[in-house]
């Protein structure tokens, strides 16, 4: 079957190349039931897509002409066999936003070009929504032509059978269903007239030259707009920190206002409801891809979508009463079954060091640049007595001496208050790293006491990995 299968895409690829296939080559299977080929010519290459699920093909097809007629920057579509399921469309590389975010999101620092790309994202996304929404035949729209009743039902018990039950979740299942009705009612008073892309998160948003092409629309239907950035945002694995997905939201309600006029209240109300259901199916498709099918991958996500659910039931309250529901999220996290996929959380380390001013201030391992650099040698220096030169900083007698005669004491509640907003900041933001380092002269007395006492504060004080080092010390 796999042979006449790429007999048959070969036989497609060379009758639109009008040359022969030199080598076709089989891509890493996705999330669907979708097999992508490579194939390459002497000077001509797609991608070919097999797909049993006609109806579906077609939709693709559909709309991605219908987008580029819009100047929406889709795959083109070269060639078409329908009636073999199959089809060739534009090679736009192997890299989706996904790919290149976790290249850059390196030691909890979201850096100022991913969120530009994301930016460029979110500038297409009303575009799609309502541009080319408006005149779309919506008859192609595979399997429902509206985000409806049914629709929400689906997801939300595909939530309930796929994830709750096969996590070993207990409910009350009338009560539960209860919920649902009434959860998905209100959903339904947002307006929705608009083209709502269905899966419009990072793994279905290709990167040419830094510039975002958008493939996967074929689940597109009407529905209402909060439901594609509440997808995008709330990306489980992606996990964009907080603060910069309130500034997204913000980018999009701005783009958004270029091309229509809303209510931003009522329309962020609308927006937590929505990214609830779209974490609740995305859980949903994790556990059916990972706890029925065993693709362990898969169950990698569930930690991340907890998380983003711990944030919304700690600080959106939704204008329904759905109890059931809400308590039922609210165990999530002490499941026992749950907890076992729990990842390590990135803890902050804090790298603490004295250091002496004749061999220069300490590099920083961590590649971030950043943090401080406190000179202390404007506090009295032990050093200058006899009776404390083969001492240090954490001996008793040194200790004596700085507090009671060198005022070090305010010196440190000015570190204290600058390190601790950093602190604070790097843990909300989901930063990995934070290096204070504290100079004196000879390294040995002022300084190695400010790195102990700092020390000892915000291990009292945070949930913060401590990496503490007297350099100079250590060297003798």
């Amino acid at each position: 079957m796999e042979l006449y299968k790429e007999k048959k895409l070969i036989k497609l690829f060379e009758s639109w190349a009008n040359e022969k296939a030199e080598r076709i080559d089989p891509l890493p299977p996705s999330g669907s039931y979708r097999e992508y080929y490579r194939i390459k010519g002497a000077s001509q290459g797609a991608i070919a897509v097999f797909n049993p699920d006609y109806k579906e093909n077609l939709a693709f097809i559909q709309f991605a002409r219908h987008f580029r007629q819009h100047s929406l920057k889709v795959p083109e579509i070269y060639a078409e066999n329908t009636a073999d399921n199959m089809y060739l469309i534009q090679d736009l590389g192997d890299q989706t936003l996904f790919d290149y975010l976790i290249k850059v999101y390196q030691n909890g620092i979201f850096p100022r070009n991913l969120i530009d790309i994301y930016k460029k994202v979110i500038a297409e996304l009303p575009r799609f929504q309502i541009i080319a929404g408006k005149d779309l035949d919506y008859k192609y729209c595979y399997p429902r032509m509206r985000f409806d009743k049914r629709s929400m039902m689906w997801d939300l018990n595909y939530f309930k059978y796929y994830f709750l039950k096969l996590a070993k979740v207990s409910f009350d299942e009338q009560e539960l269903e209860d919920d649902f009705q009434k959860f998905s009612d209100y959903l339904l008073t947002a307006p929705s007239d608009f083209f709502l892309y269905r899966d419009f998160q990072s793994r279905n948003i290709m990167l040419v030259e830094n510039e975002p092409y958008f493939i996967d629309f074929q689940g597109g239907r009407k529905g209402a707009l909060q439901y594609d950035i509440a997808s995008l945002l709330y990306d489980a694995k992606a996990d964009i920190p907080q603060h910069i997905r309130l500034d997204l939201l913000d980018e999009y309600l701005e783009q958004l206002s270029r091309f229509i006029q809303f209510d931003r209240d009522e329309f962020i109300s609308y927006f937590w409801g929505f990214v609830l259901i779209r974490i609740m199916q995305a859980m949903g498709s994790y556990g059916f891809r990972g706890f029925y099918e065993k693709k362990e991958h898969f169950l990698r996500s569930i930690p991340f979508a907890i998380a983003n659910l711990q944030y919304i039931l700690q600080t959106v309250t939704l204008p329904i009463d759905i109890p059931t529901l809400w308590k039922v999220l609210q165990n999530l996290p002490g499941s026992p079954h749950l907890k076992a996929l729990q990842q390590p959380q990135r803890r902050l380390k804090v790298s603490i060091n004295s250091f002496t001013y004749k061999k220069g201030i300490p590099a920083d391992p961590s590649g971030n640049g950043g943090g401080f650099v406190f000179d202390c040698r404007a506090i009295l220096n032990p050093g200058r007595y006899e009776k404390y030169k083969m001492l240090d900083g954490r001996d008793k007698e040194v200790i004596d001496f700085l507090e009671n005669q060198a005022n070090i004491k305010e010196f440190m509640e000015h570190v204290y208050g600058l390190v601790d907003r950093s602190v604070a900041n790097y843990l909300e933001r989901k930063f990995t790293s934070l290096v204070v380092n504290f100079g004196c002269t000879g390294g040995q007395h002022r300084s190695v006491y400010c790195a102990e006492q700092l020390a000892a504060h915000l291990k009292a004080k945070f949930d913060v990995q401590i990496e503490l080092h007297h350099l100079e010390l250590e060297q003798q």
